[in-house]
């Protein structure tokens, strides 16, 4: 579903990316794990064409997408949720909801059939869906932008830390969460801090340090490799 090839990107003339090539599967859950400032949020936000490539190339179900524009990623079905949810404070969950969709040219059935769908994923959204984003706790604002992102039907969906800031109990509900949405066929591209937490819910796990991908497996060989503990402190 998405291959990269030899990526590299700059923040000016600092490389932060250096020749990264990975692949995804199509139905896949993939972890990307690391320390800090590794360059993982960078590759999802070039991936999401916040940033651009300096070289390589990004392909996604086939097509060439390097340096595409947000808005043309989105319509093509790879999402992505930020670290830090970004949603619209004064704006109603249900609204926060319904952005999620400006790409889909569809009948106002089927959107309202596919929010009753995310609805039953994240209940607490519909008991608060006309209630102020911005009043909403962190767990909550969390199933937002998760289900914002939702309504727009990704193919590939990019969560960047999404357990960061929410208390043990949310962050187990939403990763069962993610389970579930991956047995129903969506692909999961997965940066996250809980390291332990994200190779036990994915396939596939690459781990990157100072830009470059240094090792990938099975996230269970990568769960019980010492190596990878002391890199991430698991």
């Amino acid at each position: 579903m998405l291959k990269i090839r030899k990526l590299t990107v700059h923040y000016g003339p600092l490389p932060a990316l250096k020749e990264i090539s990975l692949e995804i599967k199509p139905e896949e859950v993939v972890s990307l794990i690391g320390p800090n400032r590794a360059g993982k949020t960078t590759l999802l936000l070039t991936l999401s064409g916040i940033l651009e490539t300096t070289e390589g190339r990004i392909f996604f179900e086939g097509e060439d997408i390097t340096n595409f524009q947000p808005y043309q990623i989105v319509g093509r079905g790879l999402l992505h949720v930020p670290q830090g949810r970004h949603i619209f404070p004064t704006l109603s969950v249900l609204d926060n909801m319904m952005m999620g969709t400006y790409k889909k040219k569809e009948s106002n059935a089927k959107i309202h059939e596919h929010l009753e769908w995310v609805y039953g994923l994240f209940p607490k959204l519909k008991e608060r869906r006309n209630q102020r984003a911005g009043t909403l706790s962190g767990g909550e604002q969390q199933m937002l932008a998760i289900g914002r992102a939702l309504m727009g039907k990704p193919k590939l969906l990019m969560l960047d830390e999404p357990s960061l800031g929410l208390a043990p109990i949310f962050t187990e509900g939403i990763f069962q969460t993610f389970k579930e949405m991956n047995q129903k066929g969506l692909t999961l591209l997965i940066v996250e801090q809980e390291v332990s937490l994200a190779l036990s819910f994915s396939h596939r796990g690459y781990v990157i340090k100072n830009g470059r991908l240094v090792k990938e497996g099975p996230s269970s060989t990568l769960l019980e490799s010492q190596e990878i503990r002391d890199l991430v402190s698991i």
